[in-house]
């Protein structure tokens, strides 16, 4: 007589290809930012929320900037006609013109791509540079860990936007086309991040290469490359995230800063909020207000939502701060039930759990 092994009611159906995730099936509920957002509780779900819709539009306008933008970057006239400098916003112009005799909103709107563009090239040059060098110091040490660690410390030491300014001249002269400046700007950001991202990755390194399973890999004869970049790199790297949000928002005002300054990008070669914002100087005390707020307007909610979003995954990363949700709905039931000798009474029913008298005795 054949006997058929029981199945685990949690166990997936066979043949099912439906990935699993403690013991479950994995759902939209698991993608990343889902699953953050579903963790956080009040205010911190809030500022999440309100974080990811800011930065949901900037990347939409950054990536449609050509499709919303009425005008070029560059255009001063349409039909053979100038624009006019220093239009009131209205009609054809929505935000009115600059003193250069350009449309502010298509500025505007051009000003998102080439932030974009800056900050993803920044991050993920710092990404590669600084996780690279900080996993290479970290698991060989000696000298060569001495070293890394002194030029980061002495890197750091330097005041950020300084730093930029001198990289970018060096790289560009401070004046450069389109995709020269955004690689220098890329460029110089990255060298002010690279110290961040080879503390972390080296800090990590350090702890994780002393772990039992990173010992049993040497022991069976791993080599030195492969426990790198198979055992320690992949435990190492889980903090990225965090760093890479909250960067972002620092290499737009880096970038912000260079283009106020003078050290940015052509204004024919791309459109780019910091320098806009320095033509807009004097405008002001001619009452002259539209050429200046929007791209300062732009700037701000630009960072608040990125640093929003960085803040809150920061949070939710905090053990001390990532069980709130956890003692909250603990809090909520013991509030509904309360615990009295005849069993479990329920405060919404007003009745009592079947199974025990209030003298004692079992029900019969």
């Amino acid at each position: 007589m054949s006997t058929t092994a029981p199945t685990s009611p949690t166990s997936p159906p066979t043949g099912s290809a439906a990935p699993v995730l403690h013991g479950r099936r994995r759902t939209w509920r698991d993608l990343p930012v889902v699953h953050q957002v579903r963790q956080s509780v009040g205010v911190q779900r809030v500022m999440l929320l309100v974080g990811l819709v800011i930065t949901g539009v900037f990347v939409l306008v950054a990536l449609f900037a050509g499709v919303l933008a009425p005008y070029t970057w560059s255009q001063l006239q349409e039909g053979g006609t100038d624009f006019g400098t220093l239009q009131p916003p209205g009609g054809d112009h929505l935000l009115g013109t600059t003193q250069g005799g350009y449309d502010v909103l298509s500025r505007m709107l051009w000003g998102a791509q080439t932030a974009l563009q800056t900050m993803v090239v920044a991050v993920v040059l710092s990404i590669f540079v600084g996780v690279a060098l900080g996993l290479v110091s970290g698991y060989l040490g000696g000298w060569l860990d001495r070293l890394l660690v002194v030029v980061a410390d002495a890197i750091y030491a330097f005041p950020t936007l300084l730093l930029a300014i001198v990289v970018s001249i060096a790289i560009s002269g401070g004046q450069s086309s389109k995709w020269g400046g955004i690689l220098a700007a890329a460029i110089s950001i990255t060298v002010v991040f690279i110290p961040q991202y080879f503390r972390v990755i080296r800090a990590e390194t350090v702890r994780i290469k002393a772990e039992a399973y990173v010992e049993s890999a040497k022991v069976v004869g791993a080599s030195t490359g492969r426990i790198m970049f198979r055992h320690v790199l992949r435990n190492a790297t889980r903090t990225l995230p965090l760093i890479f949000t909250l960067n972002c928002s620092e290499a737009l005002l880096t970038l912000a800063g260079l283009g106020f300054l003078g050290f940015g990008i052509e204004p024919t070669s791309a459109a780019e909020w910091g320098y806009d914002l320095n033509r807009a100087v004097g405008d002001v005390t001619s009452g002259v207000w539209w050429t200046g707020l929007f791209p300062g307007l732009a700037i701000v909610l630009a960072v608040l939502g990125v640093t929003l979003v960085g803040e809150s995954l920061n949070d939710l990363a905090d053990p001390r701060l990532r069980g709130r949700r956890s003692v909250a709905a603990a809090s909520g039931t013991v509030a509904a039930t309360s615990v009295v000798p005849g069993g479990t009474l329920d405060s919404a029913a007003g009745l009592e759990t079947p199974g025990r008298d209030t003298d004692g005795g079992t029900d019969r």
